[in-house]
């Protein structure tokens, strides 16, 4: 049971070349559009020379009852707790075993360090580490290298392993708008970022050109690779969200280091709520507290605008938030926020119904084109001055607007100290780092 990520991982380090098991199919959960493939021959290896199907999970219980399926493995992220019970209820239900396969089975060891930065929930901020990572590197004249957790959402055979270098590189492995969203904002960083779906051949290349590896985690998921540094960023705006998912509090508990994140937008109850649920349950654990800082060129101009924000898909779908950065930077700038509920179009309309905590803001959803299309049919139908746009890439360059479109940043600011450059710099090997 997957989301075309983790479930490939799993195959590829434990089932692929064990005779002892059969895989029959996978099924495709949370991201639209990725059911009704194959994961193909080259892939899937000598044993399945037809490769696997890929079914909606809708289709699991008849799945295992038309294939006599023994075993189903979870494999994908950012589920509650009692959601992933209801499903390993539903499993045992229909007569297989239910089950979790744990780090040690798939994390593969590199030669180069490696840094992890993994989260608890979609959307704490842990590409905010990374691109503070990146710049730390920069400054000290040493290359990023970033391996991206897995959205091989198109072809599986041509995104086998992707290095991308350059802007022209999304476009050659057709990236979708939701790839772009976390690859573009690296090359902006200085880095050359690696993803696709075989990774043990995938930390091969990037060895070959690192001196460091950041691993860039997706969602909550656990990293690939055995880091040698485990950062795991939680989020206050959420509170005790960071024991009650899966697997994000398997993630705090393994960490070495946790991030509370946001502090300027929390209230100080909920920081202590998280920082208190962190000594629980990992009480050796290094915390920072830090920043979610935001800023928009021209900002000025926003005062008394009516704006249509526009949010990172990810953190108002599953990642559970009703908005995210682009509407903390509109209240900040005092603008007019503008509901795009009521002139959504196409796809964009069931997204608002399969996720009903999103706010007065417009999700950047595009995983093929249409749904690209119903994206910037929804942002003209919204009377609106401005289009504030909060997502990690420049949206002005893929979605055509009658109306200028504004870029939000966010970046992380540590609190008291600079302990998480000192991190990566020690990890890298450089010297003269600072340790506070």
């Amino acid at each position: 049971m997957g989301a075309a990520g983790r479930d490939f991982h799993n195959f590829n380090c434990v089932f692929r070349d064990d005779p002892a098991f059969r895989v029959v199919a996978f099924t495709a959960a949370q991201i639209p559009g990725i059911s009704r493939r194959r994961y193909p021959d080259v892939l899937a290896g000598r044993l399945y020379p037809k490769g696997i199907p890929i079914h909606p999970e809708e289709m699991l219980v008849d799945l295992i009852r038309e294939k006599r399926a023994a075993q189903v493995v979870f494999a994908y992220s950012d589920i509650s707790h009692e959601s992933l019970m209801h499903t390993a209820s539903t499993v045992l239900a229909a007569g297989a075993d239910f089950r979790l396969i744990g780090p040690d089975a798939t994390m593969l060891k590199s030669c180069r360090p490696v840094v992890s930065v993994c989260a608890v929930r979609t959307g704490c901020g842990k590409s905010q580490v990374v691109r503070l990572f990146c710049d730390t590197l920069v400054s000290a004249g040493i290359k990023p290298v970033v391996v991206r957790h897995p959205m091989p959402y198109g072809d599986l055979r041509h995104q086998a392993v992707q290095r991308i270098a350059c802007m022209k590189d999304l476009d050659r492995f057709r990236c979708t708008l939701e790839e772009r969203e976390e690859y573009e904002h690296l090359l902006e960083h200085g880095a050359t970022v690696f993803a696709g779906v075989d990774y043990r051949a995938i930390l091969s290349l990037a060895e070959k050109e690192a001196r460091i590896i950041i691993w860039d985690g997706g969602n909550n998921d656990l990293p690939f690779f055995r880091p040698d540094l485990e950062i795991v960023v939680t989020d206050p705006l959420r509170p005790g969200h960071e024991t009650a998912w899966y697997p994000g509090e398997v993630n705090l508990k393994r960490a070495a280091m946790v991030i509370i994140n946001k502090v300027n937008a929390a209230g100080p109850a909920a920081v202590e709520r998280v920082a208190d649920n962190i000594s629980r349950v990992n009480p050796t654990a290094m915390v920072i507290r830090t920043n979610s800082v935001v800023s928009v060129a021209g900002g000025e101009s926003l005062r008394g605008r009516r704006v249509l924000v526009v949010e990172d898909g990810p953190t108002v779908t599953h990642g559970s938030m009703p908005s995210g950065a682009g509407l903390a930077a509109a209240v900040e700038y005092g603008a007019e926020v503008i509901d795009p509920r009521p002139y959504a179009v196409g796809s964009l309309t069931g997204v608002y119904r399969q996720w009903p905590q999103i706010g007065p803001v417009l999700p950047a959803m595009g995983y093929w084109p249409g749904q690209l299309q119903d994206l910037g049919k929804s942002i003209e139908n919204v009377p609106c001055d401005l289009v504030l746009a909060a997502t990690p890439i420049d949206l002005a360059a893929v979605i055509k607007s009658s109306r200028p479109i504004l870029r939000v940043t966010y970046a992380i600011e540590e609190i008291g100290g600079e302990l998480l450059k000192g991190a990566v710099l020690r990890l890298a090997g450089a010297a003269g780092t600072p340790l506070q």
